[in-house]
């Protein structure tokens, strides 16, 4: 007979034969990305989706057909859908300013929890949902697209193999034509002005706005490259646009003891990047003391010059295996083995990311550099 083998795991994992299969939830269906999160549950062999809960009805008629879920694991009230499923793991979508309400809400089911991009909508959120989980020694974890992405992991591993020496600088432009010119699976379609006077992506109340989108993704992953290290000032500055409540470009300058790094998004790219790169390209150029490495989204090299070929080559990226294909599979391996999460997925690196945006959204409407704050 095979040996049963129970990795024991660390405080704050969960120790559990490989076989377990994890229960998961996905509540409050704001944002898309939630139709991908799903799917990547139902793909994995390991994961079960138990249910789906939005307190619109109409928001859940594809999930529930796409995933062939039955009317008792769709609900309108999450207390309904925590009681009576008893996830593992909730999957939360909330519009950027609800996040920290829905911890709230969430964390004395004692679940653990993958929350959608951005970390909060401000700092003291964010603080304030790592207090809630704290207690309850679960995971709280952010997901960040973006980290998923072949060139992204390709980029890190150069680094952390000492290819272009210490990362000085990183220089990050974000964005898209625009949060409603895409549905679930990047299906595209064209906004009426109705649809974003009703979208909380346009809503300043509720956290809208490129920089409040977008940023987070530079200044985290950005981060994450610069191994954790923290600014010391950010100058933040954004387009007015006439007749929106928010902005749709945004630039931040963020200086380091070492030098000066950026982050700037837009909503309004001439193409998405996921279709046609736009110019300027989405992604990031890193600077590093012995070399440089841009990693342009989606592209299938990244080009890197060093001080032995100055005049720069291409490389392929990696390809993307398990447990680094998207954030279910990952945190997955992470509760089963305790294995470590990576970079933009722990919060010690979420929250210099979100100090980062929270100085450069109050420097913006102070129009002055800020130190940075928290």
């Amino acid at each position: 007979s095979k040996m049963k083998v129970v990795i024991l795991a660390p405080f704050g994992f969960d120790a559990a034969p490989m076989s377990k299969k994890w229960r998961i939830a996905g509540i409050n269906f704001d944002h898309f990305h939630m139709g991908d999160l799903l799917r990547q549950t139902s793909e994995h062999p390991n994961a079960e989706i138990v249910g789906i809960c939005d307190e619109q009805p109409a928001r859940l008629v594809d999930a529930q057909r796409n995933f062939s879920l039955t009317d008792a694991q769709v609900f309108t009230d999450y207390r309904a859908c925590m009681e009576q499923t008893k996830p593992d793991i909730v999957i939360l979508c909330p519009a950027a300013s609800n996040h920290g309400d829905w911890v709230a809400k969430i964390a004395p089911f004692g679940t653990h929890i993958i929350m959608e991009k951005p970390f909060a909508g401000s700092l003291a959120e964010a603080d304030a949902m790592i207090a809630a989980m704290q207690p309850h020694g679960k995971l709280l974890t952010v997901n960040w697209p973006l980290v998923w992405d072949a060139g992204q992991q390709t980029a890190h591993r150069l680094i952390q193999e000492g290819l272009i020496g210490e990362v000085r600088e990183f220089h990050h432009h974000g964005g898209n034509r625009g949060p409603l010119y895409h549905g679930a699976d990047k299906i595209e379609k064209e906004p009426s002005a109705a649809e974003k006077a009703a979208s909380w992506f346009y809503s300043k109340a509720q956290g809208g706005g490129s920089l409040l989108d977008y940023m987070g993704y530079g200044t985290t992953l950005g981060t994450w490259h610069l191994g954790g290290k923290a600014p010391l000032e950010v100058t933040g500055v954004w387009d007015e646009p006439a007749g929106l409540e928010v902005d749709e470009h945004a630039v931040a300058i963020i200086r380091y003891s070492f030098g000066l790094s950026k982050s700037e998004t837009r909503w309004g790219t001439f193409t998405d990047p996921w279709t046609h790169q736009p110019q300027p390209k989405c992604g990031f150029v890193l600077k590093g003391t012995d070399g440089t490495i841009s990693c342009y989204d989606y592209e299938p090299t990244v080009r890197v010059q060093t001080r032995a070929r100055p005049e720069g080559y291409e490389i392929p990226v990696d390809p993307v295996l398990a447990p680094n294909r998207n954030p279910v599979e990952h945190v997955i391996h992470h509760l089963e083995t305790g294995a470590p999460l990576i970079g933009p997925l722990r919060l010690d690196i979420s929250r210099i990311g979100q100090q980062i945006v929270d100085t450069a959204f109050q420097s913006a409407q102070e129009k002055r550099t800020l130190k940075l704050v928290g």
